[in-house]
């Protein structure tokens, strides 16, 4: 892990898998003899590299020649199309049955509270049971659940406690579906391809977000909410029908939990003496709490600021889209994942977002959210295979539903807090706020990494170009 030149983001230590005889990065560089502090600077410096510098050779799409992520992917395409339709009907309606955007922070709130509360449990099944099969049960609950929000509003009775108990359910399942999925990618292409397959995904989700909005948009406004919710709930058959379809023989098996007392504690253990995993998992963190916020602030944006309508709002979510799945596939051609990356791309999305709160024109905020969209989608994708990479198999379910816990667990606390400045100072406010934390964290989380891994800010002005650059300690001490 570095912030420094040329080095990776997690250290590199193969360990045979007991089951298939392949290699797994486990992201230790523990040696008899080793102190925790030695294993952080070697961690931090980058002195070995990662296994993603191998599968990235492969190129931008390497992950797509396995089968079975060719299923695992067609059929995300599918129900990601319908999970974006959703999500902005579901904004908008809440909105139109309140007119508040506080409300349509609750409902984010209770859709993401599962994870805050349960989110490690999820973890330990993940490492417990068969992800496969995991995946088969909470796909199929959440396409119930988009059905059952499509049923109530086809038939007129919707109410917004209708939408607050099914986001609550939704929670719920994902809280399992998380970890499950997120550790699977492993499981599917194997610990070279890691990097990649998540770098597709997210650009998989990007892509679904430039299409999304916009039906939705379009049937919001022709035959009203119900059938957006009604697509969503059938999307889901496309991802059953991928995993049925799989080749169980074909994928990368890893071992597995055994049942025992201990493993939440045991998982948080193996995070906290780990600085290669807790200091990037504790910035997206931030960054997930209050930076990732868009659908109050986009809602209000278009209802307040601009006086617009549905159709404006899914607008804005493509634009967002567009920088994000430039962001996916910039991610899916780097190499590694080193955390001068990660930070840099948590301070330019935190800037932006203060840039775009402050923007005198409609135009201009909407060019400012596909940078915003690129940066944050950056800071998601380098962390996640920064953490997956540098986590021993076994212990992977329980340490991304952490990842996952604190990315978008915190959405709870962020969401009502910050729609309520945004409905008591604005919208403007609102972002603003966002963004400055979102800054912050990123500036002191950087120089705590900085110092980890032995690091010392260096600013040349002189010459024909200036830069600031972290160097070693030893490297400021000579030229000094």
């Amino acid at each position: 892990m570095s912030t420094g030149p040329g080095a990776d983001s997690a250290p590199a230590h193969k360990n045979p898998d007991k089951n298939t005889g392949n290699t797994e990065n486990t992201g230790s560089t523990e040696h008899p003899g080793d102190t925790g502090d030695e294993r952080a600077t070697a961690a931090a410096t980058g002195a070995t590299a990662t296994a993603t510098a191998t599968g990235a050779r492969g190129g931008t799409f390497s992950s797509l020649k396995v089968r079975n992520y060719r299923l695992f992917f067609t059929g995300a395409i599918v129900s990601n199309t319908g999970t974006w339709m959703a999500r902005i009907t579901q904004d908008w309606l809440v909105l139109s049955l309140t007119g508040s955007a506080a409300a349509v922070g609750i409902t984010t709130a209770l859709q993401f509270l599962p994870m805050l509360l349960l989110g490690l449990y999820g973890g330990v099944i993940a490492d417990r049971y068969p992800k496969r099969t995991l995946l088969m049960i909470s796909q199929g609950a959440l396409g119930l659940c988009g059905l059952a929000l499509a049923v109530l509003t086809l038939s007129g009775h919707v109410q917004v406690w209708h939408v607050y108990l099914i986001a609550l359910l939704l929670g719920l399942v994902t809280v399992v579906d998380n970890p499950a999925r997120q550790s699977f990618y492993s499981e599917l292409v194997g610990p070279a391809q890691v990097r990649n397959a998540v770098s597709l995904n997210s650009a998989n989700f990007q892509s679904a977000r430039l299409v999304g909005p916009a039906v939705a948009g379009a049937l919001i406004a022709s035959v009203g909410s119900g059938y957006a919710f009604l697509v969503n709930g059938l999307s889901f058959l496309a991802p059953l029908a991928s995993l049925l379809m799989m080749r169980t023989g074909e994928l990368h098996r890893v071992e597995r939990a055994p049942r025992g007392k201990g493993q939440l504690r045991e998982g948080l253990r193996y995070v906290a003496g780990r600085p290669e995993l807790i200091w990037p998992i504790a910035l997206v963190g931030f960054v997930g709490t209050f930076g990732f916020n868009f659908p109050i602030w986009l809602t209000a944006f278009s209802d307040d600021v601009f006086h617009a309508g549905a159709g404006t709002y899914g607008f804005l979510n493509t634009l967002m889209a567009v920088g994000s799945l430039a962001g996916a596939l910039l991610a899916a051609r780097r190499g590694t994942s080193r955390l001068r990356l990660l930070v840099g791309g948590a301070v330019a999305f935190g800037v932006l977002e203060i840039a775009a709160a402050l923007s005198p024109s409609f135009w201009l905020f909407a060019l400012l959210l596909v940078p915003i969209g690129m940066f944050g989608l950056t800071v998601n994708v380098t962390a996640n295979s920064s953490v997956q990479l540098a986590t021993d198999p076994v212990m992977r379910g329980r340490v991304m539903s952490l990842y996952m816990m604190v990315f978008v667990g915190g959405t709870p606390v962020g969401a009502p807090l910050l729609g309520w400045v945004t409905d008591t100072y604005g919208a403007r406010a609102g972002f603003a706020t966002g963004g400055a934390v979102s800054l912050a964290a990123a500036v002191v989380i950087g120089l705590v990494l900085a110092r980890v891994g032995g690091l010392r800010l260096k600013v040349e002005l002189r010459g024909r170009h200036p830069h600031v650059r972290f160097v070693p300690r030893e490297q400021l001490a000579t030229a000094a």
